[in-house]
């Protein structure tokens, strides 16, 4: 055993890491979604119990494998192969591309709502909490569990097939996929979690998976799309934090860190998408408005006017309020703080728990010169928000650094 001193810690980057891949192998073997989602969770549930008692283990992967191997054969027997399957399975599991695409096709049933296949999804195959998907829903996590423990029941219950579905059957099930994918990226790229800022391993994942999908329906523009977002926002990682890994805003970042042959790419894999399909969906128009901040030579020259007609683009597409707050960033820059923040208070019911709408009004009240109330809106942000990188950038703006 190893002295780390926060198992749970440890045991969380694990999960990430190498749960996915584990249910994935145990359902392709056992033909079983429940017991093999059962299987993981009950490891998770003993390393949590043992590990901060025992410490870590050298391989905690390898150790929460066998614990679930172990279960496994104690308490899933109603098969009668079932433990001549689970001795047979050995660790390290080979990483399967096709075992996790099933995987998530599975979690994204037509059988099941949207809502649960998306939170199924990124609980299973992905291994995020229950709060970090309820923040990315802005919802309660009691909701989500709610959705992923239905779904497991109606997925056994309707003997839902473990497969890719048949290539006439792809396209109807594209945008959960691609959903989840994104979801699992902006998790990567600013984590809803106290333990780390950023999760370059789930953007590293999302991408993977974004990439899978292109190849798997090259003939989907919105697959495409996702990829290029995706790639986008990975070339100006260099500049996101500074050295002491605090968060730098866009406007502060140094773009001379930006991978500009990364953004040529991603570029031109959205103008080419564009130009052969001329179908512009939501992550097709969020691709083209990163890539307008991404080919400004400097913030002062980006192009917000077009940045908020692809906004209005979007909002007839996939309207949503936290793309309405997004346009009212742009808004800003184009029509001044004013209308900006009349744009926003429309917004407060839906985004009250939203940690980064009160941090924009908060900037938009500043701007106003309603200092007080602008203290207020970065404090109710700061109260929200679990990230250690936004939590230490509203504390510096609040003068408690």
């Amino acid at each position: 055993m190893s002295d780390a001193p926060d198992g749970r810690e440890v045991l969380a980057r694990v999960v990430r890491e190498h749960a996915g891949r584990l249910a994935a192998s145990l359902v392709s073997l056992l033909g079983d979604f429940s017991a093999a989602e059962d299987l993981v969770q009950d490891a998770v549930e003993t390393a949590l119990r043992r590990w901060p008692v025992e410490g870590v283990p050298d391989r905690p992967d390898a150790w929460l494998f066998t614990v679930a191997r172990r279960r496994g054969l104690d308490v899933l027997r109603r098969e009668s192969n079932y433990r001549a399957k689970l001795a047979r399975l050995t660790w390290p599991v080979p990483a399967e591309r096709d075992d996790r695409l099933r995987l998530i096709f599975t979690c994204c049933h037509p059988a099941l709502s949207r809502p649960a296949q998306i939170a199924l999804t990124l609980r299973v195959v992905c291994g995020l909490s229950a709060a970090q998907i309820a923040a990315a829903f802005v919802v309660p996590e009691s909701t989500v569990a709610q959705r992923i423990t239905r779904a497991k029941r109606k997925i056994g219950e309707a003997g839902i097939p473990y497969r890719v579905p048949p290539e006439e059957e792809l396209p109807g099930r594209l945008g959960e996929v691609l959903a989840v994918v994104y979801l699992l990226f902006n998790e990567g790229y600013l984590s809803t979690t106290a333990e780390r800022a950023q999760a370059p391993d789930l953007v590293e994942e999302a991408e993977w998976l974004a990439a899978l999908l292109v190849n798997l329906m090259p003939k989907e523009p919105e697959a495409a799309g996702l990829l290029a977002l995706i790639r986008l926002h990975r070339a100006r990682g260099a500049a996101r934090f500074d050295g002491r890994g605090r968060l730098v805003l866009l406007a502060d970042q140094d773009r001379s860190l930006w991978d500009r042959d990364a953004i040529a790419a991603a570029t031109a894999l959205l103008t080419r998408t564009a130009r052969a399909h001329r179908r512009p969906g939501p992550y097709q128009l969020q691709a083209a408005i990163v890539a307008c901040h991404a080919e400004a030579a400097s913030f002062a020259e980006t192009d917000w006017a077009q940045i908020l007609v692809l906004y209005d683009m979007l909002l007839h597409v996939a309207p949503s309020p936290v793309t309405r707050l997004h346009r009212a960033v742009a808004l800003r820059h184009v029509r001044g703080p004013e209308a900006a923040l009349a744009e926003l208070d429309d917004l407060g019911s839906a985004l009250e728990r939203y940690p980064l709408f009160h941090a924009t009004r908060a900037e938009l009240l500043r701007d106003l010169g309603r200092d007080d109330e602008a203290r207020r809106a970065d404090e109710r942000a700061l109260r929200l928000t679990a990230n250690p990188a936004q939590q230490e950038l509203l504390e510096r703006r609040l003068g408690w650094d």
